[in-house]
């Protein structure tokens, strides 16, 4: 689990990876030489510079604890102010209370306190609230020295200046690196939007762009849908021709018995031939899938609604229900193919139950039609095999009546070549066998 959650914390999107990929190492960069330029620059320099004020007031108050007199001591201040450039007041008799008075963010003023308390060695009073001066009281043998240094000869005077320019420029680089990353990530995300579509049915245009890579993959994609596309056409035609040729010899006989007089035998070479054309059929829809059918947009709830009239006019106990679909909804699909696996869905449920029920639902993502009976349905174990083509269960779905057991294969592969899916599971409300149809929207 531990290892599990740095990856979390990635972004899931190709963009956002790269861009976080770009940032994380300028941050990093920012950071360190943030902190290097901080430590070695401007607290050293801050440190240097105290130092030198610390020195010259050092001078000061060895002047005035070596003179004997308060009055030589205000002279001697007088004659060393102008060498040393420090504005000095003495107070005689006056005595200091160490402290220091500094703001919070005032990140040099604790080496300027410690310089100045190292290189003085009577009780000091350090003031830095003042950003523009600092006022030190330094205590001697005959009374107080107040002195007002300007803050830029204790401290560098704009540090700052540095780390804007550092930040302005890593700025104005991530702008330019969003804007280029953007650009080459659009191909790729065109590209998986096209190939998203195609397995859901849907062609849509597609022009390879953006880096060497990129291209290739693009153009390869092109190449495959073409051929996908070239064999589904071909296969189709020939299904077609095939349907054509079996279906002649069949329409013949089927005459044929029209003509001969009616027997027992007659009959029942006549249901055969029924047999056979409804199997062909079925076949033949299986194999061609939903061939060269465009995906456009359609009602789920009124393509439900031909479907349960059509098997109530078979004499199916049907219900729809589709209140969860706000009227005149449209969904791209490919209605027709779409119409066949709700059928057969019906179809199969109607055969094994006495009662069907048919509902439509419409999600932000995915539209479903749910199908169930009350037949005996399915067991868990026997869902997958049920699936296939061509596959025997037990007694209860044993294909009768011409039915060769394709029609739940059918469903599933038009619910798999729109991209979505077909589950079975137990009905809640009728007890037999529910078919869900989720496709994509």
């Amino acid at each position: 689990m531990a290892s599990s959650s740095p990856r979390r914390l990635l972004p899931r999107s190709l963009f956002g990876r790269a861009l976080t990929i770009l940032l994380v190492p300028i941050v990093v960069l920012q950071l360190v030489v943030g902190l290097v330029f901080f430590q070695r620059h401007y607290l050293r320099v801050s440190e240097q510079m105290s130092r030198s004020v610390a020195y010259a007031l050092a001078y000061a108050t060895t002047q005035v604890d070596s003179s004997a007199t308060p009055a030589e001591a205000e002279l001697r201040l007088v004659s060393l102010a102008r060498p040393l450039d420090l504005a000095m007041r003495f107070e005689p008799g006056v005595e200091v209370t160490p402290g220091v008075q500094r703001d919070f963010f005032d990140f040099t003023g604790p080496v300027i306190v410690q310089t100045l308390t190292d290189a003085l060695h009577g009780p000091v009073n350090v003031d830095l609230s003042d950003p523009r001066v600092a006022v030190l009281e330094v205590g001697t043998r005959l009374g107080m020295l107040h002195v007002e240094v300007p803050r830029e000869r204790l401290s560098v005077a704009n540090p700052h200046q540095l780390l804007v320019l550092m930040i302005l420029v890593a700025i104005i680089l991530t702008v330019v690196a969003v804007i280029f990353l953007r650009n080459q990530v659009r191909p790729i995300r065109a590209l998986a939007e096209a190939s998203d579509e195609f397995g859901k049915g849907r062609s849509v245009p597609f022009r390879p762009a953006g880096a060497e890579e990129v291209r290739r993959a693009g153009a390869a994609f092109l190449s495959m849908r073409a051929r996908l596309e070239r064999q589904i056409e071909q296969r189709t035609q020939m299904l077609s021709g095939v349907s054509h040729d079996l279906r002649t010899p069949l329409t013949r006989m089927k005459l044929t018995l029209a003509l001969m007089d009616e027997t027992d035998e007659t009959r029942d070479l006549g249901e055969d031939v029924d047999q056979m054309e409804r199997m062909l059929a079925e076949f033949l829809a299986f194999a061609r899938g939903d061939g060269l059918e465009t995906t456009a947009p359609a009602d789920p709830a009124a393509l439900a609604a031909r479907v349960a009239d059509a098997a109530r006019r078979a004499g199916t106990r049907i219900r729809l229900e589709a209140t969860e679909v706000p009227a005149g909804t449209l969904v791209p699909m490919r209605a027709g193919a779409v119409d066949r696996a709700l059928t057969n869905l019906v179809g199969n449920a109607a055969r094994h139950g006495r009662e069907v029920l048919v509902t439509v639902r419409l999600a932000p993502r995915t539209l479903s039609f749910v199908v169930e009976d009350d037949g005996p349905g399915i067991a868990e174990a026997d869902r997958g095999r049920a699936l296939q083509p061509f596959a025997r269960l037990d007694e209860a779905r044993t294909p009768s009546g011409g039915n060769v057991g394709l029609g739940l294969s059918i469903a599933l592969d038009v619910a798999r070549s729109h991209g979505g899916t077909l589950e079975l599971g137990d009905s809640s409300e009728l007890g037999g066998l529910r078919a869900t149809l989720r496709l994509p929207r």
